[in-house]
């Protein structure tokens, strides 16, 4: 989770039940920080691999946003690319004019696959290194140099870092190293064209879905598709 003055973002993996925290979470804003109105709300996630292992509300998109519009009105959902294929869901509000979020923002997420069995045994216990070790030695930690990263290795394999800089700015990645299910999840919205590129040539992944999502007072989105990076 990163939490700023007028934001928070939450990103989870598996088969965890992001949209059940949501209530709690505005709850304690109202609580602990007075804010009783929601300028924007943004939820985002490919077509998962496998729904039916997921937990309600998350067993299908439709649902998702069926549980959604009970929290917040004038919901907008979206299916971006094709959807017998891979494509990207998405749900945000519509806001009336001049309300919402006004600050310009952007958000790059690469999602990857197929990954270099070399670099992914890094992610694993049996490579005896510490998460910060993981962190150096692929690369990560070179990313954005000047982020502040907290990082953790899971037992037996798998990583996840988040970093933060000034002016809500952040990086996230998350690996499955495992050679039949590998998977690399990056998301910034630190404005660096060469961030994509990096992370994408550090990983050497097959496969990549990428998005770019940009935020402004006029709300524009464009998800991409499978591509090369090099």
């Amino acid at each position: 989770m990163f939490v700023s003055k007028k934001r928070f973002i939450l990103k989870t993996c598996g088969s965890t039940t992001l949209l059940n925290a949501i209530k709690p979470l505005l709850g304690l804003v109202m609580q602990m920080c007075g804010f009783d109105y929601i300028e924007d709300v943004f939820y985002s996630h490919k077509k998962f691999i496998r729904p039916e292992v997921q937990v309600g509300p998350h067993c299908s998109f439709d649902a998702e946003v069926d549980y959604l519009d009970t929290l917040f009105q004038n919901g907008a959902s979206y299916a971006l690319g094709r959807l017998n294929g891979e494509c990207w869901y998405l749900y945000t509000i519509q806001c009336p004019p001049h309300c919402g979020v006004i600050e310009p923002d952007q958000t790059l997420e690469l999602l990857m696959t197929g990954l270099d069995p070399n670099v992914m045994r890094l992610f694993m216990m049996q490579s005896a290194l510490t998460a910060q070790q993981a962190t150096e030695k692929s690369g990560i930690s070179a990313l954005i140099p000047e982020a502040v990263i907290d990082e953790f290795m899971f037992e037996p394999c798998g990583y996840s870092m988040n970093g933060i800089l000034p002016d809500s700015r952040y990086f996230t990645i998350h690996i499955t190293p495992e050679p039949n299910c590998s998977y690399v999840s990056f998301e910034s919205n630190v404005p660096q064209t060469s961030l994509a590129k990096d992370t994408h040539h550090e990983m050497e992944p097959l496969n990549t879905f990428n998005g770019f999502e940009r935020q402004d007072h006029q709300k524009h989105f464009l998800k991409g598709q499978r591509r090369s990076l090099s």
